[in-house]
């Protein structure tokens, strides 16, 4: 195996690892990504970056950008909003919508908490009646045993 062809490999799985490697690189029309050097289609910080200098600077427009880096236009203005709030970092991509049970919260579990008899078993159904009646809300049973740390049997 070459060095070049280690080194790619390499990268790839170093890309993947950070969670940075990009699902479709086949999709980039630019032709700087299509040559080999600097400019790496499987790298997706890299191909948001000069997808955004593109019309920035080269003053295409976002739709011709759009059809080249194969991304639709909300895509281009998400990715654009990302680095406007957070630079480069912004580009990373990660997880979207809540991270956690957001429904339950301190007071909430405080309550979940004081319901649970140790030793018995956790009812959670029985827990959503509750937790509608004393909060007004509407919690999936297994929400429930997710923030009480209960693991699902199977």
């Amino acid at each position: 195996m070459s060095g070049s062809v280690k080194h790619r490999q390499s990268k790839a799985s170093a890309l993947a690892e950070d969670g940075t490697l990009n699902p479709a690189p086949e999709k980039i029309g630019d032709q700087k990504f299509r040559e080999d050097g600097f400019f790496d289609p499987r790298d997706i910080v890299q191909v948001k970056y000069e997808m955004l200098r593109r019309v920035s600077v080269d003053k295409m427009s976002v739709t011709e950008v759009s059809d080249e880096y194969g991304v639709s236009r909300p895509t281009f203005y998400q990715a654009k909003a990302d680095f406007e709030d957070a630079g480069l970092a912004g580009l990373v991509p990660r997880k979207r919508g809540p991270h956690g049970p957001h429904k339950i919260q301190s007071e909430v579990l405080a309550f979940l908490r004081a319901q649970v008899v140790p030793g018995e078993p956790i009812r959670a159904r029985e827990l959503t009646n509750r937790l509608w009646t004393e909060f007004g809300l509407d919690v999936h049973p297994r929400t429930i045993e997710r923030a009480l740390g209960v693991k699902k049997t199977a």
